[in-house]
């Protein structure tokens, strides 16, 4: 068991900092952004199951088992005492185990409730204060001089532009915007980017789950644009960036589950858009995708292993 909890926790730590940082500075993932989006929530998530399963395994290492542990311990909570061979190490280690486990979990719940709540707040300002765009089904147009587009994903969608958008784009970088927008619904990225959007919330002061969320943010952003690309070409998606510039994307649809306007972000996609995408070879591929697999798999198998 203590092999377990000493495996579990070197994961842990890995995944933590070391590999957090070398995907960040990777070049490949502008290469195959699906890939490396599921790379990193595989990190995620098999990160706080290491560090969770460390825990355990070391808090049950007294018991032999999590299920026997858990029989010896749960009867002498409140009566007592509690068992002699549970020292003061393995009940921290179980109740630190359980702390974190519900706090991430309240995190995700939280933040997830926060941003349907302003999606619902959007939609009923979207539906009050636009007008639907002729031809264009989901996609609405509010009376505003700014150029901006933005999508408020939910069980509802909308893709909503602005007068100073249509009037600033041509036709063709006016369609690269709203298939953008599109794709970012059709993917389901306000998923992906909240549950990173928690785990900072959970961990504010942990360096890395920063790191992560602008990582992830720009992937969404390459994918949205691999979107556009494969119904209007790279130009004219490129030509309405640059024109759009970081204020495309407005902070209510951040709020909603979306992605915070950055100029750091806007250069790495217009330097995308600039080159043909070369693709990964089929080796790399398969090498990540069996990569992120065993990150996931190891901390389940482990903490199925301790329970006995």
């Amino acid at each position: 068991m203590l092999v377990v909890a000493a495996v579990l926790a070197a994961l842990a730590i890995t995944l933590a900092w070391p590999a957090p940082l070398a995907l960040a500075s990777a070049a490949w993932p502008a290469r195959a952004p699906a890939l490396a989006l599921a790379l990193w929530q595989a990190i995620a998530l098999s990160g706080g199951l290491a560090m969770i399963g460390s825990l355990l395994a070391f808090g049950a290492s007294a018991s032999g088992s999590l299920l026997a542990g858990l029989r010896d311990l749960l009867p002498h909570l409140v009566d007592g005492p509690i068992p002699e061979h549970y020292g003061v190490f393995e009940i921290a280690a179980l109740t630190l185990a359980a702390g974190l486990a519900v706090h991430l979990a309240l995190n995700l719940a939280l933040t997830a409730v926060s941003a349907e709540r302003e999606r619902r707040r959007q939609h009923q300002l979207i539906d009050l204060l636009s007008e639907p765009l002729p031809g264009q089904p989901g996609t609405r147009v509010l009376a505003h001089p700014v150029p901006l587009a933005y999508c408020v994903p939910g069980l509802r969608t909308a893709t909503v532009l602005t007068d100073g958008l249509i009037g600033a784009l041509e036709d063709d970088e006016l369609a690269a915007v709203v298939a953008h927008e599109r794709t970012h619904l059709e993917q389901l990225h306000h998923v992906v980017l909240l549950s990173f959007r928690a785990w900072h919330s959970a961990l504010p002061w942990f360096p890395i789950a920063n790191r992560a969320e602008r990582a992830v943010s720009t992937l969404t952003e390459m994918l949205a644009d691999d979107g556009a690309r494969r119904t209007t070409g790279a130009e004219p998606l490129r030509r309405a960036a640059e024109r759009l510039g970081a204020d495309a994307e407005p902070f209510a649809y951040a709020d909603a589950g979306g992605v915070r306007p950055d100029p750091d972000l806007l250069e790495a996609r217009l330097r995308r858009l600039d080159d043909p995408i070369q693709p990964l070879p089929l080796v790399e591929r398969v090498g990540i995708v069996a990569t992120a697999f065993i990150l996931v798999a190891t901390p389940i198998v482990s903490m199925l292993a301790i329970l006995g």
